[in-house]
C-alpha cells in the first residue's frame, strides 16, 4: 500500500515526517538557527533566515497541507495571526461577509482593525444561504465561514456557500478548528483557505499557542506565504515541534473525545436546569443533517444555557474535574464562559443579539471518562438547585479577552 492510500489515521505517524533522512531519527528535529550559511555568493540555499522559512517548521507546514489535502501550509504566531494575514489578501474598499456568531477575536479583528483601513463588513447568519446571498455586494471579495459556530455550534452548508462565492468572485475562509481536518476537509468542498488555531484540537495538551493555514491553489498559497513572509507572524521550531507531536494523537484524541461528547450533549439536553444544549450530534440540532453530510463527526465541542448569570456562577463553583478556563480542545475538559472570555470582544448588545447570553456556558470535552463528567455534573446542578437567590455571592467572574 502507497503512503497515499493510508488511513487519516494512519497518515497522522507514517508520512514525509516519519524519518529524519539524514539520522534516522523517529522525531523531527528543531532547528534552533535564524540564520543560514549561503556557500554560494550567487545562489543561496533553500533557507536564509527563519522568518522566511525553517526546516522544523516546514515539517509542520507540509504535514498539515497534506492532511486538509493542499497545496501548501503556512504555520503562525497564533490563531489570530493566522486569521489577520489571510484578511491582509483584502484592500481598502474591499467587503467582506462573515457569520455573525464569528469567535469574539475575528469579530475584533474585522470591527476594530481592518475598519481602519477601509474595508467593509456585514455579519449575516450563514445557515440561511438566502440571507448570504442578499448580502453579497459587488465589493464582496471575502465570505468567511465558521462551522461549527462559537459558541453556538451553528452548522453552514459549506458547498452552498463556495457556490454563492464563486458565482460572485469571491474567496472562501474557514475556520476550521473545532473539527480539524480528522473530522471535515473543507478544501474538498471547494473552500479556498482552511484557519486553524492550533492551539486547539491539533496540539491537544494546552501548552503552546499557534495558528495554521491551507491552500488548494499554489497561487494563492504564495500571496499569504508573501505577506506571512512581510509581517513575520511566524510559529517558533519548539512550538511547530510540539504541534507536530499533538498531531500524532490527533486522531484518538477526537475520537474519544466526541464519543464523550455526544454522551454529555444528550444528558445535558434531557437535564430539568438546562434551557438549550447546542450540539450538532443532537438529531434536535437545526445543523444535524447537514452537519452528517459534510463531516465525519459533530465533534467534542457543545453549549448548553443555564437560567442566568447566577445559575452559571454557582454551577461553576461546583464542579469539580473541568478546567474553567480560556481555549478547548485540549486533553482535559474546559469549561468556558463566552459572555467574559472568547467573546469579550463583543459588545453586550451584540451578543444577545447573538444567543450569547449571560446564561450560556461552553465545553470542550476531554479524555476523562464520561460517567465521571457526567456525575460531576450532576452534584454541580444539586448545589444550583439548593443555593437560593437570597444566598447568591457576586463574586466577579474572570474577564479574559
Amino acid at each position: 500500500m502507497s503512503k497515499k492510500e493510508y488511513s487519516f489515521q494512519t497518515n497522522l505517524l507514517h508520512n514525509n515526517s516519519k524519518v529524519d533522512k539524514y539520522t534516522g531519527a523517529v522525531s523531527v528535529s528543531i532547528q534552533h538557527a535564524s540564520t543560514f550559511h549561503q556557500s554560494d555568493f550567487d545562489s543561496f540555499g533553500k533557507y536564509d533566515y527563519s522568518r522566511s522559512g525553517n526546516p522544523t517548521r516546514e515539517a509542520l507546514e507540509e504535514m498539515i497541507a497534506e492532511l486538509e489535502g493542499g497545496a501548501r501550509g503556512l504555520a503562525f504566531s497564533s490563531g489570530m495571526a493566522a486569521i489577520s494575514t489571510a484578511f491582509l489578501l483584502l484592500s481598502k474598499g474591499d467587503h467582506v461577509l462573515i457569520t455573525e456568531d464569528v469567535y469574539g477575536g475575528t469579530y475584533r479583528m474585522i470591527t476594530q482593525v481592518l475598519s481602519r483601513f477601509g474595508v467593509e463588513y456585514t455579519f449575516v447568519d450563514m445557515t440561511d444561504l438566502n440571507q448570504v446571498a442578499s448580502q453579497i455586494k459587488n465589493n464582496t471579495k471575502v465570505l468567511y465561514i465558521e462551522t461549527p459556530s462559537n459558541p453556538l455550534l451553528k452548522v453552514t452548508d459549506i458547498r452552498g456557500i463556495v457556490k454563492l462565492a464563486k458565482a460572485n468572485g469571491c474567496l472562501t475562509f474557514l475556520d476550521n478548528t473545532f473539527l480539524t481536518p480528522a473530522l471535515q476537509r473543507p478544501l474538498d468542498l471547494g473552500v479556498d483557505i482552511v484557519l486553524h488555531s492550533a492551539t486547539k484540537f491539533l496540539s491537544g495538551h494546552s501548552d503552546v499557542v499557534a495558528g495554521l493555514a491551507v491552500v488548494k491553489d499554489a497561487e494563492l498559497g504564495q500571496k499569504l506565504y508573501t505577506l506571512q513572509n512581510s509581517f513575520g507572524a511566524i510559529l517558533g521550531v519548539q512550538d511547530a515541534w510540539l504541534v507536530l507531536r499533538g498531531l500524532k494523537t490527533l486522531h484518538v484524541r477526537i475520537q474519544q473525545s466526541s464519543q464523550s461528547a455526544e454522551k454529555l450533549a444528550n444528558y445535558l439536553a434531557n437535564h430539568p436546569k438546562v434551557e438549550e444544549t447546542y450540539y450538532p450530534g443532537l438529531t434536535q440540532h437545526n445543523g444535524y443533517s447537514i452537519q452528517r453530510h459534510q463531516t465525519e463527526g459533530p465533534g467534542a465541542v457543545l453549549s448548553f444555557r443555564l437560567r442566568d448569570e447566577k445559575a452559571v456562577r454557582n454551577f461553576v463553583n461546583s464542579v469539580k474535574i473541568p478546567v474553567f478556563a480560556v481555549s478547548l480542545g485540549a486533553v482535559e475538559s474546559i469549561l468556558s464562559y463566552p459572555a467574559k472570555m472568547s467573546h469579550a470582544a463583543m459588545p453586550l448588545e451584540e451578543r444577545l443579539k447573538r444567543g450569547i447570553t449571560d446564561g450560556l456556558l461552553r465545553l470542550s470535552v476531554g479524555l476523562e471518562n464520561p460517567a465521571d463528567l457526567i456525575a460531576d455534573f450532576e452534584q454541580a446542578f444539586d448545589i444550583v438547585e439548593k443555593i437560593s437567590p437570597d444566598n447568591f455571592q457576586a463574586e466577579p467572574i474572570i474577564n479574559k479577552l
